[in-house]
């Protein structure tokens, strides 16, 4: 997929801000039937996946699925529908509703490759699952070759990469705005999940940016640790909501990324940042661009050398879509993306002109590939190449 797709996706909210996206328009033409699969108690809904389709005028959803009885129940009441719309079984579901559009929703992440693989082979012509994706590179491997063999077109819900923004701040780095990009440096919440928990739920948001402006992973080198001594064998365990084998309170990676930058990660619980290192900066030679993950305004430019004292403060200024310190011309523009409104969209337009989604197979692949590939680099004690030889989980290795 190319990387730029994304700036060719969102130029006309820049030409035209009455017309916000030229997917909407494209989808408009048509409409389109959704399944929701759910889960009550297992990853639930995720952050609005089963609600953002109420924001689509031209998409309905016509089936629930959730193996809770009562969870199934208050779903339907909740997206207005009647009790012959929902479903204890999704894989029924599948077969008899045959939505067009399938929505994979529960949070947790081991339900999400037999899900997808499902909607898959029941003929969906494009899916929305929630992050993180899939929890190996196995998984990954058997995702895309589904939906290569079938041109299913699957979106993760990495919201972030859909702001207009990351196309300006790809300007302002081209431009020199910043000087010479050195670096990317990128933390999760670094709350009471912080280390491997971290890496999967609020890392796999940072780590897409990172790859995103760094250009596709070389390698990767990283180290795991539990109670500030490097992780062994025995601190491997299962983790919550289905994230798989997890280990560690703290880790450092950093991976060599294909534009010629160093891309690292960083998460340490409880770190006392109080969620504000949640997401990456941009150094450069002179000047920063920090994204704050989620945050309204997404990014905001520090000018000036970052290593050269300063007796004035150095401003934070706000980045738009319409550039630096300008006002956004898009009122609802982080409404439409937090509500996953604009990602869908995106979806729907790949599927019309038989492209991939900007946050695709691909894209968040890489992603999954990133996340083991520090656990793999732990677990061998060296650096580590991609793709990683180690399909399967690395921690599920660990000799």
């Amino acid at each position: 997929m190319d990387r730029r797709q994304f700036s060719v996706a969102t130029a006309s909210l820049l030409g035209a801000t009455s017309r916000l996206f030229s997917e909407e328009a494209a989808t408009n033409k048509r409409q389109w039937s959704v399944g929701v699969i759910g889960h009550t108690g297992r990853g639930d809904y995720g952050h609005g996946l089963d609600t953002v389709w109420g924001h689509l005028p031209n998409a309905t959803v016509t089936a629930v699925a959730d193996a809770s009885a009562s969870g199934l129940a208050k779903e339907l009441g909740k997206l207005g529908l009647d009790s012959a719309q929902g479903y204890l079984d999704y894989q029924r579901m599948l077969k008899e509703a045959r939505p067009e559009i399938v929505a994979v929703c529960p949070r947790h992440l081991d339900q999400h490759h037999a899900m997808i693989l499902a909607a898959v082979d029941a003929g969906a012509l494009g899916i929305y699952v929630e992050k993180p994706f899939v929890r190996t590179p196995k998984e990954l491997d058997d995702v895309v070759a589904a939906c290569r063999q079938n041109g299913t077109k699957l979106a993760v819900a990495h919201r972030n990469r859909y702001h207009p923004v990351l196309k300006q701040i790809d300007q302002m780095i081209a431009e020199g705005k910043i000087g010479r990009l050195l670096e990317i440096r990128g933390r999760g919440k670094g709350d009471h999940r912080g280390g491997s928990e971290d890496l999967w739920v609020l890392g796999s948001h940072v780590l897409n940016l990172i790859a995103y402006f760094g250009g596709t992973p070389e390698t990767c080198s990283a180290n795991l640790y539990r109670t500030g001594r490097p992780v062994v064998k025995s601190d491997v365990v299962q983790g919550g909501e289905g994230l798989g084998w997890l280990a560690g309170d703290e880790l450092h990676a950093s991976f060599r990324l294909g534009k010629g930058v160093t891309g690292y990660f960083d998460s340490i619980a409880n770190d006392g940042t109080n969620n504000f290192g949640f997401g990456l900066h941009l150094i450069g030679s002179q000047g920063t661009i920090q994204i704050q993950c989620d945050d309204s305004p997404l990014a905001r430019l520090i000018p000036g050398n970052p290593y050269q004292p300063s007796d004035s403060g150095r401003p934070w200024i706000p980045v738009f879509s319409a550039g630096v310190a300008k006002s956004e011309p898009v009122a609802d523009l982080h409404q439409r993306i937090y509500r996953h409104v604009i990602p869908v969209e995106d979806l729907l337009a790949a599927i019309i002109d038989d492209r991939e989604p900007i946050c695709g197979l691909e894209d968040a692949g890489i992603t999954v590939e990133m996340i083991c590939g520090v656990f793999e680099s732990h677990r061998l004690g060296r650096t580590v190449e991609f793709p990683l030889q180690e399909r399967n989980h690395p921690l599920s290795q660990f000799g």
